[in-house]
């Protein structure tokens, strides 16, 4: 079953075109990864894909979500399904993270404003759940912490606590281990698989080791566009976009 369909996105700031006839598809327990440098579109297509697009940006073309579409769609009918069929884990997550509230109240306060747990005691009893979930150090005393007081590796483990939430049906994760140590990221990335499995998975990046290790098939972006796309094994092993070539030449995965 295809989760996400993408098809001729445009997304435009005035005359200047971003991101241009990016089209792919994303079924049902897939995960795909989107590679590219910085300013290559990638996190552009993410936010046009929540529907996330600032005001200053024209987004053109269709994004089906299932059979919503999301370019265009009112800002009351994208919310209810953020969080719930649809969420994203960002680089950052203090960025995401409400600083003044604890932990375990933000992860308990998505499932209350979708209503996928009853009341306030059962949404926090499972927040600590997934807390626990994600592997975070005692959970019941991290649920009371503040995102300050935690370290960034525990922060984006929360964050993913938030997104996994409600089993959303696809999960967007931009850039989420790059500002990790390496024993750290491969934890992180070990839970991103184990908590998708079932989820359409767009994962955004420019480490072609972790698309190797996370994904099945990739896309990979230049310039705002997609231009080359297939499974990762042959993707990486005959690749034939000479931008492709040139990031493997300077990966760990290049054979040049």
């Amino acid at each position: 079953m295809t989760v996400l369909t993408v098809e001729n996105l445009g997304v435009s700031s005035g005359d200047t075109h971003l991101v241009d006839h990016v089209s792919f598809e994303i079924g049902q327990g897939e995960r795909v990864g989107l590679i590219g440098e910085s300013g290559s579109g990638k996190t552009l297509t993410a936010a046009a894909v929540m529907g996330l697009l600032s005001d200053e940006l024209t987004a053109s073309g269709s994004v089906l979500f299932g059979n919503k579409e999301i370019l265009g769609a009112r800002e009351r009918d994208l919310a209810r399904l953020r969080g719930r069929d649809m969420a994203m884990v960002f680089q950052e997550p203090m960025t995401a993270l409400n600083p003044t509230m604890q932990v375990g109240k933000q992860v308990a306060e998505v499932m209350l404003i979708h209503r996928t747990q009853r009341d306030r005691r059962s949404a926090r009893a499972a927040a600590v759940e997934l807390l626990e979930l994600v592997r975070l150090p005692e959970p019941r005393r991290a649920a009371k912490a503040y995102p300050h007081q935690l370290s960034g590796g525990q922060r984006q483990r929360v964050m993913l606590a938030m997104a996994l939430a409600n089993n959303p049906s696809l999960l967007i994760c931009d850039e989420p281990t790059t500002a990790l140590d390496v024993t750290v990221q491969k934890q992180i990335l070990e839970l991103i698989v184990a908590g998708t499995r079932g989820s359409a998975l767009l994962f955004i990046t420019h480490d072609l080791a972790v698309v190797a290790s996370v994904c099945d098939r990739v896309l990979v972006m230049y310039e705002g566009r997609i231009v080359e796309g297939g499974l990762v094994q042959d993707v990486f092993t005959a690749p034939r976009h000479r931008y492709t070539q040139q990031l493997l030449t300077f990966s760990e995965l290049g054979t040049a």
